[in-house]
């Protein structure tokens, strides 16, 4: 279960993210960096370090741009080791990216709906479909692709799962223990039920990196995760 569960090192400072990882010692081997600590805390010297340690990395960059800038940078973060990155689920993207992967041992992830975002929020930006419909479409536009996995809430993990097959990865956020405030999220989900419904792996940044003791939250989540997780029929 340890290799499930993803640390979100959302934090502006180098030294409160080692803070962290020295805090959570051996309970947890991957870890999330995004926008956040990538520019805060000087994040890709961050995973390189945590990548020579014998951590995993989970680079959360949501990419997006020309086909070649795309496939140029998915390319340098293949070449650090990483485990994952993001890239916005558009199919054109997913091509470059998964052009760029092939070979390395870094999986692509296409991010489908943000987990911040629900029915409103897509009419207000423009999109035709409810979140459900476009994480559908996402999801199959992902496996035509033939990247890694996608991002998802596990509200339409099940969904996704039945779309995708066994084998993708589909990384979940928002997730929230039992009685834990949502925050900015809107569609959440507790972990056991998150890997019952069809998540792979599971991202927890804020009940994790700040609890009074991150390492106890930790792993009340992984025990959690392990008598929890039979997955829904």
């Amino acid at each position: 279960m340890a290799g499930q569960l993803i640390v979100g090192l959302d934090v502006s400072s180098r030294a409160r993210a080692e803070e962290i990882v020295a805090a959570l010692g051996e309970s947890v081997d991957f870890y999330k960096i995004g926008y956040q600590c990538f520019y805060g805390a000087d994040g890709f010297a961050l995973g390189r370090a945590l990548l020579a340690a014998g951590k995993k990395v989970f680079f959360d960059l949501k990419l997006l741009d020309i086909d070649n800038t795309v496939e140029k940078g998915v390319a340098a973060i293949a070449a650090t080791g990483a485990t994952m990155l993001t890239v916005h689920a558009y199919p054109k993207a997913m091509r470059a990216a998964q052009k760029a992967a092939a070979g390395s041992g870094l999986t692509v992830l296409g991010v489908t709906v943000l987990t911040s975002m629900d029915d409103a929020d897509l009419n207000e930006a423009g999109y035709g479909r409810d979140a459900a419909g476009l994480v559908a479409l996402r999801a199959e536009q992902a496996r035509a692709a033939g990247i890694g996995g996608v991002v998802a809430s596990a509200h339409e993990a099940e969904m996704v799962r039945r779309l995708v097959g066994p084998d993708m990865a589909i990384v979940t956020p928002g997730i929230r223990p039992a009685g834990a405030n949502p925050g900015d999220q809107k569609r959440v989900m507790t972990p056991a039920r998150a890997l019952a419904a069809g998540a792979s792996h599971l991202v927890v940044a804020r009940p994790i990196i700040e609890a009074p003791d991150p390492a106890a939250a930790a792993r009340a989540i992984l025990d959690e995760m392990a008598n929890g997780g039979t997955r829904l029929a």
